[in-house]
């Protein structure tokens, strides 16, 4: 058989032996695939999922495992926090778009205590205590904390505060190799294995094949080899973002081109590249979630400024909501200022040294002299501290809106830090689903056959972030997807 197709789709008249068959055929072994790989195996189909590493886990089992749930969880509830599906509705569409899907957002609100307690039945811990600190992630194994700005300026005016990054508990965490994102994996895939559920492993899939207008299957690759596998009722794409796809980078996400990407090598778009070889409609291809690398605990208790010297956003909130800030708005130009007392407050709490430890890149015994020795304009910082000042003194914070708690005025002797070109990110935009995470064509119709779960598609977010969005709709687009194929064409009943 030919490989010169690329991702072009194949038809099914073209094959004459099909290596692997299975109801659900699923491309990918993280987050998305292994919730689709549970729901339509419960629904009765028999699944195949192929992975192109050696093992289950994709980025999902490295991250962080924040899961973004809310609407009144019993987590939230047994920790006092009260929420509803139409509270956390407020802040999504406020904090994740513009241009959100809301009838997504709705459908993932509304559904999310139930997808809470879904997770909880598969097996997936989360510990009742609440970490109330400014942070990338909690430092232990606390199971609930606010991960996307949701008490910190403009969303505390928005919608009422309630924390909604869930956290599946872990023993010895290690980020990155055994953290929450892995203790959100295991169990799920025990589950999927127990189910009866096929894996191949070191398998990527190649192009999509075609009966007509329906995907009835994909070409893969394993070892330089090609493989055709039949799916006798539905193709799931679970193979994650394109950040790692750099011609895709360049030509959807250009502000990324020369961030390391905050995911995995594996996530180079092909899901996306042969789902549009279809005439797979695209959404929200330019928007990106922005890591920061500075400490929370030490941006809080100073201020930010860009390459002029002005404050640009509340320091208090979420670290991406800075990062994107940062990398779109600012240039990438950002600055911490912060004085003595202030910087070995931070350096005393938990989380300080997790991401950031070194000197500062600059000190003085006045912000005058702090300002020259950044070669910043003159006036340009002395003015935003004095104005800053001003207000702290009162313990308030009219221009940007800081929490009370977190504005004291900025003393001396003061130091800045160089936090230029601090940003990593991955993209947010992909394939453009409906509720039950049908690929839908470009002419607004679903293209038969084929689902799509997890980063390959636009989710929930279409520009904003909160961390736990990606495994959050992942995971609950993946149960739709499972769920629907599973009961899709004639060979379902």
């Amino acid at each position: 058989m030919s490989d010169t197709l690329g991702v072009r789709p194949q038809p099914a008249s073209e094959i004459d032996e099909w290596d692997y068959e299975a109801d659900v055929v699923i491309a990918g072994y993280g987050i998305a695939g292994v919730t689709a790989a549970i729901e339509a195996s419960e629904a009765g189909a028999d699944v195949l999922v192929l992975e192109r590493t050696g093992g289950w886990g994709g980025a999902a089992a490295l991250s962080g495992g924040f899961i973004y749930l809310g609407g009144g969880t019993p987590l939230q509830k047994a920790l006092g926090f009260e929420d509803t599906p139409e509270n956390m509705e407020k802040f999504m569409r406020a904090a994740l778009g513009p241009g959100v899907d809301e009838a997504k957002v709705h459908d993932y609100c509304q559904g999310s205590v139930e997808h809470f307690n879904w997770l909880v039945a598969q097996g997936v811990p989360f510990k009742e205590e609440f970490w109330g600190e400014p942070g990338w992630e909690p430092p232990h194994d606390e199971g609930l904390m606010y991960s996307g700005g949701e008490n910190a300026a403009p969303f505390n005016e928005i919608a009422t505060p309630a924390p909604r990054g869930h956290l599946p508990q872990m023993e010895n965490k290690r980020t990155g190799e055994k953290g929450g994102g892995y203790m959100l994996m295991k169990p799920l895939s025990d589950v999927a294995e127990k189910l009866g559920v096929r894996a191949e492993y070191d398998v990527r899939i190649q192009r999509l094949i075609v009966d007509g207008d329906r995907v009835v299957g994909v070409v893969a690759k394993r070892y330089g080899k090609l493989l055709t596998v039949r799916a006798r009722r539905g193709v799931v794409l679970a193979t994650g973002s394109f950040a790692y796809e750099q011609q895709m980078i360049e030509g959807y996400a250009p502000r990324l081109i020369g961030r390391p990407a905050a995911a995995i090598e594996e996530h180079d778009g092909i899901g996306i590249r042969v789902a549009q070889a279809l005439g797979a409609q695209l959404a929200h291809m330019d928007a990106t979630e922005v890591a920061f690398m500075g400490d929370p605990q030490m941006m809080a208790r100073g201020i930010m400024v860009n390459g002029r010297g002005q404050r640009y956003i509340a320091e208090d909130t979420y670290p991406g909501r800075i990062g994107q800030a940062t990398l779109i708005q600012q240039e990438n130009q950002a600055y911490l200022v912060i004085d003595e007392a202030a910087l070995e407050e931070a350096l005393g709490t938990e989380t300080a040294t997790r991401f950031f430890r070194q000197p500062p890149t600059w000190a003085a015994e006045t912000v005058e002299e702090l300002e020259t020795e950044m070669g910043l304009p003159a006036g340009a910082l002395q003015s935003t501290v004095e104005v800053y000042n001003r207000h702290a003194e009162a313990g308030t914070d009219p221009l940007l809106k800081k929490k009370p708690e977190w504005v004291k005025p900025i003393g001396t002797p003061v130091a800045g830090f160089d936090m230029r070109n601090y940003t990593a990110g991955f993209t947010l935009g992909g394939l453009r689903t409906d509720l039950d995470s049908r690929v839908v064509h470009v002419s607004g119709e679903p293209i038969p056959g084929l689902y799509a779960a997890g980063r390959c598609t636009s989710g929930v977010c279409a520009g904003g972030y909160a961390s736990g969005t990606s495994l959050g709709d992942g995971s609950f687009y993946g149960r739709r997807a499972g769920r629907a194929a599973a009961h899709d064409g004639p060979e379902s009943n």
